[in-house]
C-alpha cells in the first residue's frame, strides 16, 4: 500500500477518535452514556441504525456472496420491510414508554428476575460471538495488505472502536455511524466505476451483465419452497422475517439506537428508514460483487484469493501439484475469457445461434475453473491441517488492493476499517449497557452512584473487546462472514423473540411460562442444528420462536397463575398507547 493510502487512513481513523473524545464532557450519567439523553435526530438515529447493519461484514462477505452466488442473497431480506412495519407499531412504542436503558428489563417487570437474566445472557452470547464476526472482516483484508496474522490485525482494528466508545458512549457511536454511511457508500459508487471501466472494450454493460446472468447471478427470486435451501423468496419472507423481528425489536444492540431518540415517532421513523433503504443499499453491494466476477472474467484472478494459502502451496512440498494446477487454471481462464467475448460479439451481431453456442462453451469453461479452484482449495486445507479451505472473504480484498488506484485503496481500506470499528463500537456500547444494566447493576451493586457506573461500563467495553478479537481469530475461516454472523445469531433470535411475544400477545403468559420455554426454544434449536445440519439457519429463527410460545403458553395455561406486577405494568403501558 503507498504512503498516500496510509495517510488517508491513518487521518481518517484518527479523525473518529477524537471526535470520541470532544464527546467525553459530554457523558456524566448513565442516561447520557448509554442513550444520550434521548436527544437523537430521527434521521440519525436511522443512519445509526443502518450503518450497524452496513458493516465491514457487508463490504467484505456480501461482496464475496455476490461473487459467488450473485443476487441470491438479496432474498434474504425480503421480510425486513414487514418486520419494520410491525416493530415499529408495537414494541417501539412499548419500549420507548417503559423507560427501560435495556429492552431486558421490561422482561423482569412483565415476568420475573430470571426471566430477564437469562435472556439478556443469551443476548451477550450471541452478540459477542457476532462482533467477533464482525472485526474478522477488516482483519482478513489487513492481513492481505501486510501479511499479519489475524490475532494481531483484529487487536489493531478493535482498539480505536474500544477507545471512542469508552470515551464518547452512544453518542459517539451514532455521530461515527453518519460519517460512515457517508464514506461507504461513495466508496461503494467509485468501487463500481472501477469495476465497469475495467471490462474489455468489445464488452459493454449490457453484454456483461447478460454474461452474469448466463450463470444465474441476476437471479434475485427463487420461489422454490425448501427447508434446506437459506436464500430463497420464502426463506427471507418467513425465516428473515422472524430473524428481522428478533434482531430489531429484541437485540439491544439495535433496540438501543432507536431508544436514543427524541420522540416515539422519531423513532419509528429511525426504523423505517432501513424498510425504504435497505434493499437497495445491499442490491448495490451485491452488484459490486457481481461486476467484481465480470471484472476476473478478463483479468486473470489468483488461483486462491487467500494469499498465506497461496504463499504455502508454492514452497511447501505440494509446490509441483500446485504449480501444475496453476498452469492448468491459466489456460481454462484464457479459454473462458474468450468465450466471454464470443458472447459479447454475438449479442451485438444478433447472431442468436452463435450466442448460444458461445454460452455453453462459456458454462463448461467455467464450471471447469471452479472444479480447479476446489481441488487448489482442497489442496491448501490438506496442507495446512485444515477442515476446510474458504477464500470467499478475500475475493474482494484482493480486487481492492491489486486493481484500484493510489489514494482509492487508502479510501477502501479506511470505509471497511471505519464500518467495521463503527459496527464494533455500536455493538460493545450495547453489549457493556446489558452487561452493566441486567447484571451488575441488578444483580450485584445496586444503589450505587452514576460515577462508578459509568467506570464498570468502560471495563466491560474493554472485556468485550478483548472477547471479540478471540472470537474473530476462529470466525474469519468459517466461510462468508455475512453467513457466519447469521448463523451465530439465528441460533438464538428466534428463541429470545419468542419470550417477547409471549410478553407482548399475551397477558396469560407467565413467568415460568416464559423461562422454561425459552430453555425449550434453545433446546429445539440446538437439537434442529446439530441433528439436521442441512435444515437452513434462517428457519431456526422460527423453530424457536414458535417452541418458545407453545411452551411457554402451555405451562403458563396449566402451571400456575401469572403474577400480577406484569399484569398491571402491561396493561398500564397499554393505556397510554
Amino acid at each position: 500500500m503507498h504512503l498516500l493510502d496510509w495517510a488517508i487512513v491513518v487521518v481518517y481513523v484518527g479523525w473518529l477518535v477524537s471526535d470520541g473524545v470532544k464527546r467525553t464532557k459530554l457523558e456524566r450519567t448513565t442516561e447520557s452514556y448509554f442513550l444520550a439523553n434521548r436527544s437523537m435526530p430521527w434521521w440519525a438515529v436511522g443512519l445509526s441504525v443502518m450503518a450497524t447493519q452496513l458493516s465491514a461484514i457487508t463490504l467484505v462477505g456480501t461482496t464475496g456472496q455476490g461473487f459467488n452466488d450473485g443476487l441470491r442473497f438479496v432474498q434474504f431480506y425480503y421480510g425486513l420491510p414487514l418486520a419494520m412495519i410491525i416493530l415499529a407499531i408495537t414494541l417501539v412504542p412499548f419500549f420507548y414508554r417503559a423507560k427501560v436503558y435495556t429492552a431486558y428489563e421490561y422482561l423482569e417487570r412483565r415476568f420475573d428476575l430470571k426471566t430477564r437474566t437469562f435472556t439478556s445472557f443469551l443476548f451477550l452470547l450471541s452478540r459477542g460471538m457476532s462482533v467477533g464476526a464482525v472485526v474478522a472482516a477488516p482483519a482478513v483484508v489487513l492481513s492481505v495488505i501486510l501479511g499479519w496474522n489475524v490475532t494481531v490485525t483484529a487487536l489493531a482494528i478493535c482498539a480505536p472502536a474500544v477507545v471512542y466508545t469508552i470515551l464518547g458512549g452512544v453518542q459517539a457511536v451514532t455521530w461515527t455511524d453518519v460519517k460512515t454511511m457517508g464514506l461507504t457508500v461513495v466508496a461503494l459508487i467509485i468501487a463500481m466505476f472501477f469495476l465497469v471501466w475495467g471490462l474489455p472494450g468489445e464488452v459493454g454493460i449490457g453484454d456483461a451483465l447478460a454474461i452474469a446472468g448466463r450463470t444465474g447471478r441476476l437471479r434475485a427470486f427463487d420461489f422454490h419452497f425448501s427447508l434446506t435451501e437459506t436464500y430463497t423468496f420464502w426463506s427471507g419472507m418467513i425465516g428473515g422475517l422472524f430473524l428481522m423481528l428478533s434482531y430489531f425489536g429484541c437485540d439491544q444492540s439495535q433496540v438501543q439506537r432507536y431508544l436514543t431518540a427524541k420522540s416515539i415517532d422519531d423513532a419509528r421513523t429511525s426504523l423505517l428508514m432501513s424498510a425504504y433503504w435497505k434493499i437497495p443499499l445491499q442490491v448495490l453491494v451485491l452488484m459490486v460483487g457481481i461486476f467484481t466476477f465480470l471484472f476476473y472474467l478478463f483479468h486473470q484472478p489468483p488461483l486462491l484469493f487467500n494469499r498465506v494459502y497461496d504463499e504455502k502451496l508454492r514452497s511447501g512440498p505440494a509446490a509441483s501439484q500446485y504449480e501444475a494446477l496453476r498452469q492448468e487454471y491459466a489456460s481454462a481462464f484464457q479459454t473462458r475469457r474468450q468465450t466471454a467475448i464470443e458472447i459479447a460479439a454475438a449479442r451485438k451481431a444478433h447472431d442468436v445461434g452463435g450466442e448460444a453456442r458461445a454460452t455453453d462453451a462459456f458454462r463448461a469453461q467455467d464450471t471447469l475453473l471452479r472444479a480447479i479452484r476446489s481441488r487448489a482449495g482442497r489442496l491448501a486445507a490438506d496442507t495446512a491441517g485444515d477442515a476446510a479451505y474458504n477464500d470467499v472473504n478475500y475475493i474482494f480484498p484482493t480486487f481492492i488492493t491489486t486493481a484500484l488506484p493510489i489514494g482509492i485503496v487508502g479510501l477502501w481500506i479506511a470505509a471497511i476499517i471505519t464500518a467495521a470499528t463503527d459496527t464494533i463500537a455500536a455493538e460493545l456500547n450495547s453489549l457493556a449497557t446489558a452487561t452493566v444494566i441486567d447484571f451488575y447493576k441488578r444483580l450485584l451493586r445496586p444503589g450505587s452512584p452514576d460515577e462508578h457506573y459509568l467506570r464498570v461500563s468502560k471495563v466491560a467495553t474493554a472485556f468485550w473487546g478483548l472477547f471479540a478479537c478471540v472470537v474473530a481469530v476462529y470466525a474469519s475461516n468459517l466461510g462468508s462472514l455475512i453467513e457466519v454472523v447469521n448463523r451465530f445469531g439465528s441460533f438464538f433470535y428466534g428463541s429470545i423473540l419468542g419470550v417477547f411475544m409471549l410478553a407482548i400477545l399475551t397477558r396469560r403468559a407467565t413467568g415460568n411460562g416464559a423461562f422454561f420455554g425459552l430453555i425449550t426454544g434453545m433446546a429445539a434449536v440446538a437439537s434442529v442444528a446439530f441433528m439436521r445440519p442441512d435444515i437452513s439457519f434462517l428457519w431456526h429463527n422460527v423453530i424457536g420462536a414458535v417452541v418458545v410460545f407453545v411452551v411457554g403458553m402451555t405451562i403458563s395455561l396449566f402451571g400456575g397463575k401469572q403474577g400480577s406486577d406484569g399484569s398491571r405494568f402491561r396493561a398500564g403501558l397499554l393505556s397510554r398507547s
